[in-house]
């Protein structure tokens, strides 16, 4: 006996993660545990919990083949004991090690139980930070001290003049502009075809798997069925490989369009797995960049998919542990509505929900801005919320982990920071979905009209929030035209649109608390 137990958590996938850096093949056992307590903490997708579950288990294989010591405990063993905490206690007892290390955990809330490790375990823990992200967390409250307001676009800059990408020799940003986002908003053309993302067909491990979250958790919202996602490192690069070669030329210009029937556009859908450690950001960052530099893809499609990963994803982490424990309480906008049962079940005349909700429980995905301007910006204009809202975006989708899914969320969808994380609320009437998307012309309602029984429910329900939450957001700079055009409304027109938002969110059967 002796050495060391080395814990790696489900999200934690990845071969140069900081506790295995010094792992002694002939002394040490990594320790990976399948916990009811992980898996329901909120009632996950199942697709996510079967990816998560089989691309631990392919990991475990992998870490064996190198002659490794591995403690696997499954989800069924009748002696597991339900929770992280209590799986570490129990390798601890059966392996008798000198001491563990681990990675700490990216959700706060794991994160303070792994401190609790040492006490319970009676053997010293020590936790590693976690070295997969571009910036510390650390040095992101570095940069962030002092400043007035926190910008994703200026710690943006400074994450491409630390890394090097698109960056030139001179120092300047390649193209000379740091930002080509204002090229990335083309509504997709009727006719535009699309290529599918690649997909897996599941070997036995994850045959085992999907029967083991279909008899567990087929209660949960979505379904298992058809899972078909990369459950290792290397199918994870396929499936990105696929993404570079097929869509990444046309991703900047169809990044935010929307289309019936069609998921996943020009989209990668890696999230999950830069999340769960199967794909490395860096290497991502850097194949990107080839691809421009190679003449494969344009400039505004690669700084447009680098500035997500670099800019987007760095950041709202940074904003996460910055300002964690009491982010997850706020609400800046006192907003308090139920989610709508819609959400779940997604019955609703409006089509672009119903599409978003559709593809969501078939694919656990949406990209980003079906997330913030459909689902997103209805929340908002409704008042849903945050604690609802945030379970629900925790939930239903494959890549969510709080760390990255409450800014996101909290912040960016839902203003209910006050503007830490954004510099305004993302409210929109009908028009922005109209301009993006297709949605419209295959929805009951009509997107032009703004009061009466055809009305988009969107249009009333956004002056509805310019104007319920004028004290709060009049001073904003960015919100000046708004309200200049409230200010310009007759009285008879506001109370209108005001009784149809009325009227529609009394119609809306909301969910129970607890109920899904």
């Amino acid at each position: 006996m002796g050495g060391t137990l080395r814990v790696v958590l489900g999200d934690q996938l990845s071969r140069g993660l900081a506790s295995l850096q010094d792992l002694d093949p002939d002394a040490d056992t990594v320790l990976l545990a399948e916990v009811m307590a992980e898996a329901t903490y909120v009632r996950h997708h199942p697709k996510k919990i079967a990816l998560i579950f089989s691309a631990m288990r392919h990991f475990a294989q992998q870490l064996e083949g190198e002659g490794i010591a591995v403690a696997y405990t499954k989800l069924d063993d009748p002696d597991n004991a339900g929770d992280l905490t209590g799986e570490v206690v129990r390798a601890v007892t059966r392996v008798a090690p000198e001491r563990v290390i681990a990675v700490s955990a990216q959700e706060h809330r794991l994160a303070q139980e792994m401190q609790g490790w040492s006490e319970v375990c009676g053997v010293p823990v020590e936790l590693r930070a976690d070295d997969r992200f571009f910036c510390s967390t650390d040095g992101f409250e570095q940069w962030a001290r002092g400043r007035k307001s926190l910008r994703m676009e200026f710690f943006y800059r400074e994450m491409r003049r630390a890394t090097g990408f698109l960056i030139e020799a001179d120092g300047q940003p390649t193209g000379g502009r740091w930002n080509y986002d204002q090229d990335n908003r083309k509504a997709a053309p009727d006719a535009l075809g699309t290529p599918d993302r690649r997909r897996f067909q599941p070997d036995a491990i994850t045959r085992e798997v999907v029967d083991l979250v279909r008899a567990r958790f087929g209660h949960h919202f979505g379904a298992v069925d058809g899972f078909d996602y990369a459950v290792t490192a290397e199918q994870a690069e396929q499936a990105f490989e696929a993404f570079v070669r097929d869509k990444l030329p046309s991703f900047g210009d169809y990044q935010d369009a929307m289309k019936v029937g069609q998921p996943l556009l020009f989209h990668a859908q890696i999230g999950a797995y830069l999340n769960c450690g199967l794909l490395d950001p860096y290497a991502v960052c850097a194949r990107a960049e080839k691809a421009y530099r190679d003449g494969h893809a344009p400039l505004n499609a690669v700084e447009g998919f680098i500035r997500q990963i670099l800019g987007w994803r760095e950041f709202v982490r940074g904003i996460y542990w910055l300002k964690m424990p009491g982010y997850a309480q706020e609400n800046r906008l006192n907003a308090t509505r139920p989610l709508p049962r819609f959400f779940w079940t997604g019955k609703t005349d409006m089509r672009c929900i119903h599409e978003v909700v559709e593809q969501t429980r078939t694919e656990a995905y949406a990209h980003h801005i079906q997330r913030l301007m459909v689902t997103g910006v209805f929340a908002l204009v409704a008042g849903l919320d945050p604690r609802a809202v945030n379970y629900w975006y925790l939930v239903v989708y494959a890549d969510a982990y709080e760390w990255v899914e409450l800014p996101n969320v909290t912040g960016m969808a839902l203003y209910a920071d006050g503007g830490v994380l954004g510099s305004k609320p993302y409210a929109a009437s009908g028009k922005y979905i109209d301009r993006m998307s297709d949605y419209c012309r295959h929805c009951r309602y009509d997107v032009k009209q703004q009061t009466g029984p055809d009305a988009c429910p969107f249009n009333a329900l956004y002056w509805d929030f310019i104007d319920r939450n004028r004290d709060k957001l009049e001073g904003n700079p960015r919100m000046s035209m708004p309200y200049a055009t409230l200010k310009k409304m007759q009285p008879e027109k506001l109370q209108a649109l005001r009784q149809q938002a009325e009227t529609f969110l009394n119609s809306i059967d909301y969910a129970e608390e607890g109920e899904w």
